[in-house]
C-alpha cells in the first residue's frame, strides 16, 4: 500500500472500476489518479458520462453490479490518522468509515431523504449510529445541526417531512446529515444541480463556510465551472473514464492544457465574450459530437474526433498524462502549443 503524505487525506492511485458482461467490458473509471489535501476541495469535472460519478461510488464503496474495482488504491487517513485503501475495504469496514469519517451529498435530496420519517429522526439516527448517546441528544445535536445550517425557525422545522420543505432546504438537511458526525471527507456529487442559481449560490456559500468551521475536505462532484470556480482549490478534469487535465483552479481558468478543458469553459456563458461587435447576442458555443460510448473508444486519443487540435498522431496512440507546467498534467500530445 502507497505511503500516505502527512498532508493528504484521500489519494486514489491508478483506479479501475469497470463494469464487465458477457458481451462487453466497459471501462468506466480507467487508471484515476488524484490527491486531496487536508481541509480543502478538489473539484472532479466533466461531462456526462465522463466517470465522475462512478469514481465518486468506488471511493464510497457504493457500487451497483456488475460494477466493481478493477485495480488501484483509493487510501483514505482518517480522523485518528490511521490509513485505509477504500479499493480493497469490505461492507463491514465501510459501516464503521461511512457517515462517521466519510459522508457524502447528492444531486437529489428527495431521493436520498425518507419521506416516512421526520428530517429530525432521520438526522438523529444517523448521531446515534455512530454515536454513545440517548434519543434526546441525539435530538438536541439534530437541532444543533439544523441551526449551523442555518434552516429558519430549526426547532420548529425539525418534526416537519421532507416534502413540507423546498428543495433548497432538503439539501441543507442532506448537508446538516453528512456534517452531524463531523466527517473528515465529504463527497459532494452534483449537490446543487437540481437547485435554483439564487439557492445554488447560498448552498456554495454554505459549504465553504461550513468547511471553515469543521476543517473537512471536499471532493466536489460537478459539470459545472461556473461552481467550480467558487469552491474549488484544484480541479480534475475527466474525459471517457480517464483524467485528461489535473491543476489549481486560478491556472486552469487562466489557461487550459488540454481541448476538452478549453471547450468547457468556452461553453461557459460569459456576459462580455457572448457579444458579438454589434452587441448582440451569440448562439452558445458547444464542442462538437459527443462523448464516445466507452465500450468502444477510438484507438488514440479519446478526445481526437471532437478536437480542433487534431493531428495525425492523435488517431495512433493513446496520449500519457504528463507535466505541462508547474503543479499540472495534461493528457495531450499538444498541450505546450494550447
Amino acid at each position: 500500500m502507497t505511503d500516505l503524505a502527512p498532508d493528504t487525506i484521500l489519494s486514489v492511485r491508478d483506479l479501475r472500476t469497470w463494469f464487465k458482461t458477457k458481451r462487453v467490458t466497459a471501462k468506466a473509471v480507467d487508471g484515476v489518479t488524484f490527491d486531496l489535501k487536508r481541509g480543502q476541495t478538489l473539484a472532479v469535472v466533466g461531462e456526462s458520462g465522463s466517470g465522475k460519478s462512478v469514481t465518486s461510488l468506488s471511493i464510497m464503496g457504493l457500487l451497483a453490479r456488475p460494477g466493481a474495482i478493477e485495480s488501484g488504491e483509493a487510501l483514505f487517513r482518517d480522523s485518528k490518522g490511521a490509513a485505509h485503501d477504500l479499493a480493497r475495504m469490505g461492507p463491514r469496514g465501510f459501516r464503521k468509515l461511512r457517515g462517521k469519517e466519510i459522508a457524502m451529498i447528492f444531486q437529489e435530496p428527495m431521493t436520498s431523504l425518507n419521506p416516512l420519517y421526520t428530517v429530525g429522526d432521520q438526522i438523529g439516527e444517523m448521531i446515534a449510529l455512530h454515536n454513545d448517546v440517548s434519543r434526546d441528544e441525539a435530538r438536541k445535536s439534530a437541532l444543533d445541526m439544523l441551526r449551523h445550517v442555518e434552516i429558519p425557525d430549526a426547532a420548529n422545522r425539525l418534526d416537519d417531512y421532507p416534502h413540507q420543505m423546498s428543495g433548497g432546504m432538503r439539501q441543507r438537511v442532506m448537508i446538516a446529515m453528512a456534517l452531524s458526525c463531523n466527517p473528515s471527507l465529504l463527497i459532494a456529487d452534483e449537490p446543487t444541480t437540481a437547485l435554483d442559481v439564487t439557492i445554488q449560490a447560498q448552498i456554495l456559500d454554505l459549504l465553504r463556510r461550513l468547511q471553515e468551521q469543521f476543517g473537512m475536505s471536499i471532493l466536489f462532484i460537478t459539470h459545472n465551472l461556473g461552481v467550480v470556480a467558487e469552491i474549488a482549490h484544484e480541479v480534475v478534469v475527466m474525459y471517457a473514464g480517464r483524467v485528461v487535465e489535473h491543476a489549481p483552479v486560478v491556472p486552469l481558468f487562466a489557461k487550459q492544457k488540454h481541448p476538452y478543458t478549453e471547450g468547457l469553459l468556452a461553453c461557459t456563458p460569459n456576459a462580455e465574450r457572448d457579444l458579438d461587435p454589434a452587441g448582440e447576442r451569440k448562439a452558445l458555443y458547444s464542442i462538437p459530437g459527443t462523448v464516445p460510448p466507452i465500450t468502444n473508444l477510438p484507438p488514440g486519443c479519446a478526445f481526437e474526433p471532437r478536437c480542433r487540435y487534431s493531428i495525425s498522431a492523435c488517431t495512433k496512440v493513446p496520449p500519457q498524462l504528463e507535466p505541462a507546467g508547474p503543479e499540472r498534467l495534461s493528457r495531450c500530445l499538444r498541450s505546450a502549443e494550447i
